[in-house]
């Protein structure tokens, strides 16, 4: 027994050691990582049982500090590798962290300053200061994460000094195709704030369901929808729209239109074309489909009772909604479906065109959502300039009031956007579109049916094939991180980018999937857009951006956000060993 008992303190020293060595070098772990974190000697203290923080009174910024005071002394995060420092008995438990704001007034808009300054002192009490509540926010979730261990300890000594490249950092979320709750909703914008993202693009309606009680059109959710079970009230959205305001987030209403609206037809089939229709009748090309996927369905730009109902959306629109912006959609107009309608044969036999059908519906509801509702700017994909075949003359299309959202052919549409004098909205299908990768939904579809090897020259389940998944294949965190969504701009035109959105569209995903689709993925887009991808020498840190990423990862699970695993735990534990060169 002497020598088993000298033997296990040997090991157990040995071990120690060698955990010390493998973490002596591990950095404070904040994501997304802040444009300057100095800890030039670093130091650790207690945390106070008693710690508090004192700040301005305020409708958002108060909940915010209640929140994170909670997090602060209750999380007791174990990181897998702790920093290397021991705690000091030296100096004094940290109490307090001071808030100092220069302008409690500045709403929640594109533009708005979200910069911070923090400094955790070895001795006195800590202070961050902002130029707004929306920036004392991101410097509160960079606190947060700079506290962990039980009894809970913090980084002192240190400084930071932080503040976005990108103005509008978001995700899109399509409750159209499967519902998502309430609570999903509230969950993800939580964790986007946690992530210093600020901007929720919700695509509420397509041709599926209309999910969105509307005061002035109730029938349009009423039949439109999956079910009173699958509704969002005035209530719901208010309270969403609350929690995002309390974290930060700005809720981006998307409302598709004219296409995407075969939904709109259970409500008011007079002013729906091709509505319920079989999507690609047998025996046709696939240019005289009547959509792209199940199900079909545009509004029809000529007929009167289209904008009755429509002004009655915009209303009700943007009266829950307070955001300036305002997603129109307008993608994916598909000429067969235009054309199923007698009246708009009799358009195009009187030598119309279905662009200036487009132009019809556009030149009818873009000026009344600029100017009689004052959204300060429209945001369409960007369809409605680039489309090869259905698109709008540039002057209908004023570049103070309209933003294009891209998401096709990655930095070359981006390049055509900007080019043009409009600003841009990011979303690659090449790198942000989340739903990637998994196969399809269509039923009775034979080409999955091969059991040895693909067709040469037309790979679909084999060699490189993308599987079904038009956007295949799945976007790994790498993939996001290295995104560069100004490559290949001057400087002048990545001035007109505004930012990114990563995108799950919900074909293939409903609430048992939300957080592993979007999570730890999007936080890869969330540093980026927040402080970039590469180092001060100019190299792309995904290497070093791993680690770390990993780290972050443990911790929003331990948040309740059940983001996918990026790695072995393994990996974690043993520093360097699963990098392809060491």
């Amino acid at each position: 027994m002497k020598f088993f008992s000298s033997f296990f303190i040997i090991f157990i020293s040995v071990y120690i050691f060698s955990q010390s060595i493998s973490t002596v070098h591990s950095q404070i772990n904040v994501w997304p990582k802040p444009r300057t974190l100095s800890w030039p000697h670093p130091q650790v203290n207690l945390l106070s049982p008693i710690f508090n923080i004192i700040s301005p009174n305020h409708k958002y910024l108060s909940p915010a500090v209640q929140r994170y005071l909670h997090l602060i002394l209750s999380e007791h995060y174990n990181p897998i590798i702790a920093p290397a420092v021991n705690v000091s008995t030296a100096y004094p438990p940290l109490d307090i962290l001071t808030i100092t704001i220069t302008d409690l007034d500045s709403p929640l808009q594109h533009g708005v300053d979200e910069s911070y300054v923090l400094t955790i002192p070895t001795v006195g009490s800590a202070n961050l200061t902002a130029v707004t509540v929306w920036g004392a926010m991101r410097g509160l979730e960079t606190f947060s994460q700079l506290v962990w261990g039980n009894p809970s300890r913090v980084a002192t000594g240190l400084y930071v000094s932080d503040s976005p490249i990108f103005g509008h950092r978001g995700v899109m979320l399509d409750t159209s195709r499967n519902y998502y709750g309430v609570e999903d909703i509230v969950r993800t914008i939580e964790a986007m704030g946690a992530n210093k993202l600020n901007v929720f693009h919700w695509h509420i309606t397509d041709s599926h369901s209309f999910p969105l009680v509307l005061p002035s059109e109730p029938e349009l959710a009423g039949k439109g929808s999956y079910g009173p079970e699958m509704q969002y009230s005035p209530a719901d959205v208010e309270r969403i729209v609350e929690i995002g305001f309390q974290h930060g987030v700005r809720v981006l209403p998307e409302i598709d239109m004219p296409g995407h609206t075969g939904s709109w037809a259970e409500a008011y089939p007079e002013i729906v074309t091709c509505a319920n229709m079989f999507w690609w009748p047998e025996g046709t090309k696939w240019d005289d489909r009547f959509a792209s996927e199940p199900g079909t369905g545009h509004l029809n730009p000529l007929h009167p009772k289209t904008y009755e109902v429509l002004l009655n959306v915009f209303r009700d629109v943007a009266s829950l909604f307070p955001e300036g912006f305002y997603h129109a959609g307008a993608d994916e107009i598909i000429p067969g479906c235009w054309k199923a309608d007698q009246m708009v044969q009799n358009f195009l036999s009187n030598g119309g065109t279905l662009s200036q059908l487009l132009e019809i519906f556009i030149n009818s509801t873009l000026p009344y959502l600029t100017s009689t509702l004052n959204r300060t700017s429209v945001v369409y994909w960007e369809d409605v300039l680039l489309d090869s075949n259905v698109k709008v003359d540039p002057s209908f299309l004023p570049k103070e009031s309209t933003i294009l959202q891209t998401w096709n052919n990655g930095p070359n549409n981006t390049k055509r956007i900007v080019s043009a004098g409009y600003r841009a909205i990011v979303s690659s299908s090449d790198f942000y579109y989340l739903d990637c990768g998994h196969g399809d939904f269509l039923g009775n579809d034979s080409r999955f049916d091969q059991q040895i090897d693909d067709n040469p020259g037309k790979p679909f389940n084999y060699n490189g094939g993308n599987g079904g998944s038009w956007c295949g294949p799945f976007k790994t965190w790498q993939r996001v991180y290295d995104y560069d969504i100004t490559y290949g701009l001057t400087e002048a035109e990545a001035k007109l980018v505004l930012g990114g959105e990563v995108a799950l569209w919900s074909e293939q995903a409903d609430p048992t999937v939300l957080d592993a689709r979007i999570w730890p993925r999007t936080s890869a887009m969330a540093e980026t857009l927040w402080s970039g991808n590469r180092d001060e020498t100019g190299k792309k840190r995904y290497a070093e951006a791993t680690n770390r990423l990993n780290e972050w990862r443990y911790r929003m699970v331990a948040r309740g956000i059940g983001a996918e695993p990026i790695q072995p735990l393994w990996c974690m534990t043993h520093p360097g060993m699963c990098n392809m060169v060491q």
